[in-house]
């Protein structure tokens, strides 16, 4: 088996208090006082407080606007290309901060062996994992690999990719790093789509150290994978390019499908795992939104406090895409110190794609 030795996580600069971005949002969202309140009162339900962004104009006024237009119509606005000029100034010097924060004093740089990179915000050729490389001095013989596109359930898909490799190789010492910078993707199209992106998305960054069980330092031990796709879902959790950036979709039908098909989903992962649900003693749930939380704590019928670390992640982060949930993990590893305890993770995604895995504390 493998095990996960320890997360680490790195933000931009720029720290924005949910207060801070409602002002910026109604500037270009609401054209009228009735508008306006509606944005507030839903910005007051998200459950965020603050997010972090490499842009610093969502908390500054717009005289002060660094990256959009100071025009009322935002015109010129951002292309595509000016989007992935910040991205990729940005996003291997987060990803090498993280790194560092999960594997400094633990295992030396030029002992990893193989890295994993995931991303949904910003894509080239040559990428992220060879930008990592040159600031990190990695060897060039180093296993590399990318995830794509795959949004937030990117990281456990990226875990199973890092499982593998770990159990057909002991000496194997794997580094995943999710980094995503999805606010440079806002889009001034007052759609509900447009509007709910963002209020809920932020940019952050997270990398796990995985190693093969015999390592000898305690850890979370991957003991099983399960992943369904939702087909009626496909519409209503999309991601896709466009000229002024990428472009979400996000149906307010996706709790609805959360509360109809996640308990079901979850007790065949438990069955393909064969353990019970009274065996998990920790929830590590992808904090898409506040609403997707309740679907989650309703349907599989727990106590009010089970996903306090999803809540509080949440609160303090936003939604950072496929980082989000090795942040929850990150604090529930510190939290459950004592062995054998049992976790279950589950994130969903583009597809809609749900998926799940379960480890213990070794």
């Amino acid at each position: 088996m493998s095990k996960i030795i320890n997360i680490g996580t790195a933000l931009p600069h720029y720290k924005h208090r949910q207060e801070d971005i409602l002002h910026f949002m109604q500037q270009v969202y609401a054209n009228n006082a009735a508008e306006q309140r509606k944005m507030k009162f839903l910005y007051h339900q998200s459950g965020i407080q603050n997010r972090y962004s490499v842009i610093g104009d969502y908390s500054r006024p717009a005289s002060d606007w660094k990256f959009y237009p100071r025009s009322e119509n935002l015109e010129p606005f951002p292309s595509l290309e000016q989007r992935m000029t910040l991205y990729h100034a940005h996003a291997a010097p987060l990803s090498v901060d993280a790194i560092r924060n999960c594997t400094d004093r633990i295992l030396p740089a030029k002992e990893i062996t193989h890295l994993i990179t995931v991303s949904c915000t910003g894509m080239s050729a040559p990428g992220l994992d060879l930008q990592i490389i040159d600031l990190m001095d990695l060897p060039n013989s180093l296993y590399r690999s990318s995830v794509n596109f795959m949004g937030c359930y990117a990281a456990i898909h990226a875990l199973k990719i890092a499982d593998a490799i770990c159990k057909n190789d002991t000496a194997a010492r794997v580094v995943i790093v999710c980094t995503e910078l999805c606010t440079l993707h806002f889009q001034k199209e007052a759609t509900t789509d447009n509007i709910t992106s963002s209020m809920l998305f932020a940019d952050g960054c997270a990398a796990a150290l995985i190693t093969h069980d015999q390592y000898p330092l305690p850890g979370l031990e991957l003991q099983h994978f399960y992943s369904e796709i939702i087909p009626r879902g496909k519409k209503d959790m999309a991601w896709e390019l466009s000229s002024s950036g990428f472009l979400m979709t996000l149906s307010g039908y996706i709790p609805e499908l959360i509360s109809e098909d996640f308990e079901p989903l979850i007790m065949r992962a438990l069955q393909s795992a064969e353990i019970r649900k009274e065996d998990i003693t920790g929830w590590c749930i992808h904090p898409g939104g506040k609403r997707i939380l309740e679907t989650v704590t309703k349907s599989l019928h727990l106590h009010d406090a089970a996903l306090n670390n999803s809540y509080h992640i949440l609160e303090q982060f936003g939604n950072m895409s496929s980082p989000t949930i090795l942040f929850v993990l990150q604090q529930m590893m510190q939290k459950y110190s004592v062995k054998k305890q049992k976790i279950l993770g589950a994130a969903f995604g583009p597809g809609l794609t749900m998926e799940t895995f379960v480890g213990e504390m070794v």
